[in-house]
């Protein structure tokens, strides 16, 4: 059965030679057979007569003159690298297992199984991987939690307008540009449309528009069991990626970075505060719109870190979420999961 794989190599050598054309007259290319720590058989291709001459030596003679020995860990021996003068290199390759002897030539491999009766031949051809194209569109949906900082410190329970992390929704939708810049490093550029939802630690408290901006009231005379201030903005993006998987050639197994600055105009902006008249009475909710008092316009800077499928973004603005002398300094930040 050997005779017939090695005989089946030097078929697959001529095959990736001479394939893209009948007519091809081969370049002076070399046929490197390596064995032991340091010797090699080169043969050199200067046309398709003196190739037609090769294919009739007995190459099966020859390699078992050389005694090749399989490697002792992985059971691979490479019999044939074919080397162009582009710098690209084929590997013909053999791993045998028992009974099942694998060989591999480019993307093509051939499983012969003798374990029964008869040697059963099965041809597969490896996929290949997408290419990494230049340019490239794509949309992400953004979804995690908010909360602000106060004086360099987020809010405790004890402030009237602190935020609870449950319910406190951070959306997104991202429509984004990649430029390639080199290997593994990429330039995106977008648009996107973010909701802010901040709901507030207690419940009893109305965000509401007062003479001098947004006033935070108790509200004694109800049952309130839900407070929030919510906005929405139209942001454009960009980031710097680093995709180090790419940059060594591991596909999707590798450390992805990105950072960049981002600005957004304000859509829109309200408070919505729910309550029971009484304990036991129906649900009751009161909508304001206080965008008069939020600032228009948001800038921050925006971070991303991921592995294989999974990827956490954050966000930090660094003016605040509300105008200055409307209501407290609060400045927003977000992070979450993009999917």
């Amino acid at each position: 059965m050997k005779k017939h794989l090695f005989s089946l190599f030097f078929l697959a050598m001529a095959q990736m030679a001479f394939a893209s054309d009948p007519g091809f007259m081969a370049p002076k290319d070399s046929i490197i057979i390596e064995f032991g720590h340091s010797g090699k058989i080169v043969l050199i291709v200067d046309n398709k007569e003196d190739f037609e001459k090769l294919k009739a030596m007995d190459v099966n003679q020859i390699i078992e003159e050389l005694e090749l020995e399989l490697d002792e860990e992985t059971g691979e021996l490479t019999v044939v690298e074919i080397r162009h003068k582009d710098g690209n290199k084929e590997i013909i390759s053999v791993l045998e297992n028992g009974e099942e002897t694998r060989v591999s030539v480019g993307r093509l491999k051939v499983i012969v199984d003798e374990s029964g009766n008869t040697p059963h031949v099965k041809v597969e051809t490896i996929p290949k991987e997408k290419e990494d194209p230049d340019f490239r569109t794509y949309c992400t949906l953004d979804l995690g939690i908010n909360n602000y900082f106060e004086d360099g410190a987020i809010p405790g329970g004890g402030a009237v307008y602190g935020v609870k992390g449950w319910g406190s929704w951070n959306v997104g939708l991202n429509w984004l540009a990649s430029q390639k810049l080199n290997k593994g490093r990429y330039w995106d550029f977008g648009l996107g449309v973010h909701w802010y939802n901040f709901k507030f630690s207690n419940q009893g408290y109305q965000a509401i528009n007062g003479d001098y901006g947004v006033e935070f009231i108790n509200r004694t005379d109800v049952y309130g069991f839900k407070s929030k201030i919510s906005a929405s903005y139209l942001t454009v993006l960009t980031l710097l990626r680093w995709d180090f998987g790419k940059m060594n050639d591991n596909g999707r197994n590798g450390l992805r970075v990105a950072v960049g600055p981002y600005a957004g105009y304000r859509l829109g902006g309200r408070s919505k505060f729910v309550y029971r008249e009484q304990e036991d009475s129906g649900r009751r909710k009161v909508k304001e719109p206080i965008g008069i008092n939020l600032n228009n316009f948001r800038y921050g800077l925006r971070g991303e870190v991921g592995f294989k499928s999974i990827t956490f973004f954050a966000t930090y603005d660094f003016n605040t979420l509300i105008q200055q002398g409307r209501g407290p300094s609060l400045h927003p930040v977000a992070f979450g999961l993009v999917f």
